[in-house]
């Protein structure tokens, strides 16, 4: 029998096929899911279709294949009767025949199986065919046939593919994965926000240009609002300024809900995170802040959701003017013009000729910007050393510790005049800086792929932080920028002088209902799975990328071993967590395993696991174990408003971390102190410069500065710990100054291995000389 009559058979047993398989046809689980998906779908039925012969492949490396179930009331012993007991050695054979047929191939193919699809499929038939101890009649009859000379092989066809679909489901309701995984046409996604004509205002202009006071302004004026930032201070702040001018306003983040009236109803303003806006209450004016982090490879889908989601009269978007043409290009397919403000600078800020090279040439207002915290302990040590107070600000900071630290600096009447921070200085604090001091300008990244690499910081990013010098109303009329080492000034200055790289897209993420709709058709597979096969197949415009979830499915593969129902898994998974932190990690899982058991994670648990109460740091490590615990309790309080009953002590919890937060300031206050308690590596390398280069302006905490290039060339390049590029790795986070001794260690050894060969060698030779005088004698 020929490939025609498998194809005819395989076409009679498409019924069977249904009634074995899990059915695909479309049902949705909730009205919203409903909803979502026929709004979606309406505006792009005629492109799906019409595009769906030329859609992207998917991945197949991403389809695991789900174990067969096998059918314990099937007739597998009437074949026996009817035939005979099959040849299992001869059944091989002809199987393996089956596998190598290109014509087999071919038609597997056009029914879903690439080539890495069919092999599993072929192998899991296989050993389901050799390893069952009776097989369905009809399945028994034909492979009996064919072991007599009575049948084809391609009669196999129709059971593999069977028995394919079976460990593949998802080849049976592809055409439905495509349609969920569609994000070409997302402002379909909110009918809502589409059925009301939004006037959209763009604030366009750089840092410290009055943009977000002019928006903020209308925004105090409107009968209600909603203020949408990427910071909680900055969500705090607006927070305080709306009540401060009379206007009840409603704070909301993830971690925190505070309510002006006493009842608890809500106010016709609110300030909150911009993850946290919601997209159904109509409000007359929405402000979205630094709207060109809808590029943000991380959480660029949330300034989507918000721009394109928001019931709003009015939407007043605040950024850099990068963002306009993209975002009257994004308006343009909801329909919708956007008006147009421009802003220039209030102040200006000026690019100085010379570098600082040495921190004894610091003065007050400075801010030495670093991106590694081993930068920060370093450098404000050695600042201290020379009897200079400094204030500390870094990101893992909790923010009343960073607001406190902020209000020290700023204080005209404390002594504190000098600033050591990490670019988390670029949004959400008001800082009375003059100078703006790049100690490097090299910066840890992550793009699209989750890849993390060192990248020399961006002109955007370049902006923002100089920015920050000279700023409207603080004391310093003028800003000033420059850098600590010499090298770096004219490449500070080339990045400044480049035009901001114009944004050409902005982020989607996958939605709970979108996951819930896949996970009906693929019940058997993982959320991390779900996820991964989800992106692959999904499709977007030139106008959108889908964001980076390697954290979700982080998350998702850590507690995939606790049984969650799909929608609590999803929320858990959404949680955030700060993956390099393993006191989090740990927490976040003990949390779903007693979530998933039913019981309250109550105060007093919550108290006995952190070992509260907690003490003042005694160096860095403990240092960095309280910023933990602190991260742990906001995990609490965020899940407490998505699980209420069963994280039920939000108060008491609150409380604790208010006063985890004066600990941790505590601690910050003497950070030099922590710094000499704790392991002396931190600054060893650049100690050990400072005693091999002999210079003379080094003082008790070291010189942070590399030496001179003619100092440089004086070295050679046998001093591994001693160099300049040694060090300049170090403060730049390529290197640890762990990893950097290791080296030491490791140059020493061949160092001695080399001598010692060197010395054998010599040896050798010598007896080989002695040898051949005595021939000659």
């Amino acid at each position: 029998m020929s490939v025609s009559r498998g194809v005819c058979l395989f076409s009679r047993l498409q019924r069977s096929i249904n009634s074995r398989t899990p059915r695909c046809h479309v049902s949705f689980g909730s009205s919203v899911a409903h909803r979502h998906v026929q709004v979606g779908f309406v505006v792009c039925s005629r492109d799906v279709s019409s595009n769906s012969s030329s859609a992207k492949p998917p991945n197949t490396s991403l389809f695991v294949p789900v174990s067969v179930k096998v059918n314990s009331s099937a007739d597998g012993s009437v074949g026996v009767e009817l035939t005979q007991p099959l040849d299992k050695s001869e059944l091989l054979k002809f199987l393996n025949r089956f596998y190598k047929r290109k014509e087999i191939q071919k038609l597997a193919a056009d029914h879903g199986l690439d080539a890495r699809l069919f092999h599993q499929a072929f192998i899991s038939f296989r050993k389901y065919v050799l390893e069952m101890t009776s097989l369905p009649a009809d399945l028994h009859i034909i492979l009996s046939d064919i072991c007599c000379g009575a049948g084809h092989i391609d009669d196999i066809y129709p059971y593999f593919m069977l028995h394919a679909r079976q460990i593949f489901p998802m080849l049976d309701c592809m055409d439905d994965l495509r349609r969920i995984s569609d994000l070409r046409v997302p402002a379909n996604w909110y009918p809502e926000a589409r059925a009301i004509q939004r006037k959209v205002i763009f604030h366009a202009g750089p840092t410290n240009s009055g943009k977000t006071y002019h928006a903020i302004q209308r925004y105090l004026a409107a009968k209600t609002g909603v203020y949408c930032g990427p910071l909680k201070l900055l969500a705090h702040e607006i927070f305080e300024k709306s009540n401060d001018a009379g206007v009840p306003c409603d704070l909301v983040t993830g971690e925190e809900r505070t309510s002006m009236d006493l009842e608890g109803r809500a106010a016709g303003h609110v300030a909150c995170t911009i993850e946290m806006c919601n997209i159904h209450t109509p409000y007359e004016v929405a402000v979205i802040d630094e709207i060109q982090m809808i590029r943000d490879p991380l959480r660029g889908w949330a300034w989507t959701r918000a721009l394109l989601g928001l019931c709003a009269e009015e939407i007043h978007v605040c950024g850099e003017a990068a963002a306009v043409a993209f975002i009257r290009e994004l308006m343009y397919t909801t329909g919708e013009e956007v008006e147009v403000h421009t802003y220039h600078r209030l102040t200006p800020f000026s690019i100085l000729d010379h570098a600082v090279e040495s921190l004894d040439n610091l003065k007050p207002g400075d801010c030495i910007v670093c991106f590694s915290k081993n930068d920060i302990y370093s450098i404000s040590r050695q600042i201290e050393a020379r009897g200079v107070e400094c204030a500390v600000i870094y990101g893992s900071l909790p923010p009343g510790t960073k607001m406190s630290q902020a209000k020290k600096f700023n204080d005209p009447n404390d002594p504190c005049k000098i600033l050591v921070a990490t670019d988390a200085i670029g949004m959400g604090l008001n800082l009375s800086i003059k100078r703006i001091i790049f100690n490097s300008l090299l910066k840890p990244n992550i793009n699209e792929k989750g890849e993390k690499y060192m990248e020399t910081i961006s002109t955007s990013q370049a902006l923002q932080i100089s920015g920050r010098a000279g700023r409207f109303s603080s004391v310093f009329e003028e800003g000033e920028v420059t850098t600590m080492h010499r090298d770096d000034l004219p490449i500070l200055k080339g990045i400044l002088s480049h035009p901001i790289k114009p944004i050409k897209t902005a982020g989607l993420h996958p939605t709970a209902e979108q996951i819930e709709m896949f996970a009906y058709h693929l019940p058997d597979a993982t959320l991390s799975n779900l996820v991964d096969i989800f992106v692959s197949l999904s499709q977007v415009d030139g106008m959108y990328f889908v964001c980076n979830i390697d954290d979700f499915k982080f998350l998702a593969d850590m507690i995939q071993h606790i049984p969650l129902d799909l929608r609590s898994r999803y929320v858990f998974c959404t949680a955030p967590i700060n993956k390099k932190q393993p006191f989090a990690c740990t927490t976040f899982l003990k949390f779903a395993r007693q979530f998933s058991r039913d019981e309250p994670l109550t105060f007093d648990w919550v108290c006995r696991y952190i070992s509260w109460p907690l003490v003042a740091p005694n160096n860095i490590k403990d240092l960095i174990h309280l910023e933990a615990v602190h991260d742990v309790l906001d995990l609490y309080l965020w899940l407490s408003y998505r699980f209420m009953d069963m994280f039920p002590d939000t108060a008491s919890v609150r409380q604790i971390q208010r006063e985890l937060d004066n600990v941790i300031l505590q601690g910050v206050q003497t950070i030099t102190r922590l710094i000499k308690a704790s392991d002396p590596t931190v600054t060893v390398p650049l100690q050990i410069q400072k005693k091999k280069t002999g210079s003379n302006n080094a003082t008790a905490g070291g010189n942070y500065l590399p030496t001179s290039r003619n100092q440089r060339r004086q070295k050679g390049s046998g001093d591994m710990m001693g160099s300049s590029l040694a060090s300049r790795l170090v403060r730049e986070g390529l290197l640890t100054p762990d990893l950097l001794k290791q080296l030491q260690r490791e140059w020493s050894k061949d160092r001695k291995l080399e001598s010692t060969q060197k010395s054998t060698l010599n040896v050798g030779r010598n007896i080989n000389n002695e040898g051949g005088k005595k021939n000659r004698k």
